[in-house]
């Protein structure tokens, strides 16, 4: 055990230490079960995001497939060519609970046929169909990227927490209350002590008093 000086102060501050520790505990874990509820809240969220994405993606796959089956392969490839461009994004942050998290700016990039950049009279329908699927497919990735940065980052703080909590409830509080124990049960030893020689040196002056008192009486006898 951490040496410590058994007085009543220092009881005092130990009880004050462990009362505080109790109290950040507690905060912490109504911190953990909000961040708890918050963490199945987005990933309900991310997990129909998941199943919707898997649904374009195999949509886009298949409407990809038969574009190149049916279409020229030469304009499929100019189509793609023309379409291709850079993704931007304005990327902010947020506050949950405490727990910095990512905030895109919700910008759709399915955009009309006539602002591919390429001539709708020299394709088919089958190829901007194709495109549509595409771009609804990146639209629901950059959401779902910001919810599962969210969900990760909740996760960690989730841990985070955990840990403080039981390094509170395990480690910290049981040491301090175990060394208010410690000084508690030797300032009573002290006190006991300290009492039964009081009462040790109060018999010795009451002894001391009588036969100061028997002496005097028989010396009073004697005149």
């Amino acid at each position: 055990m951490e040496q410590v000086n058994p007085t009543r102060m220092e009881l005092i501050q130990k009880r004050a230490q462990i009362k505080l520790a109790e109290q950040g505990r507690d905060l912490l874990r109504e911190k953990m079960d909000a961040l708890i509820q918050e963490f199945f809240r987005i990933m309900g969220s991310v997990s129909r995001s998941r199943e919707e994405l898997e649904g374009l993606a195999e949509d886009a796959y298949r409407a990809l497939v038969i574009a190149q089956a049916v279409d020229d392969p030469v304009a499929l490839r100019s189509v793609s060519f023309a379409t291709r461009k850079q993704i931007v994004l304005d990327i902010g942050g947020k506050n949950i609970m405490g727990v910095p998290v990512p905030l895109i700016e919700k910008k759709r990039f399915a955009v009309p046929s006539l602002e591919r950049g390429y001539s709708i009279l020299g394709v088919s329908g089958r190829i901007d169909e194709t495109a549509e699927r595409f771009e609804s497919e990146i639209d629901l990735i950059i959401g779902l990227a910001e919810t599962e940065t969210a969900l990760r980052r909740l996760g960690h703080e989730i841990q985070m927490n955990r840990r403080r909590v039981n390094a509170l409830e395990q480690v910290l509080i049981p040491e301090l209350k175990a060394q208010a124990k410690y000084i508690k049960i030797t300032i009573e030893e002290r006190e006991r002590e300290d009492l039964f020689r009081l009462k040790k040196v109060k018999k010795i002056l009451n002894r001391k008093k009588r036969g100061r008192s028997l002496a005097g009486g028989e010396t009073a006898g004697k005149v």
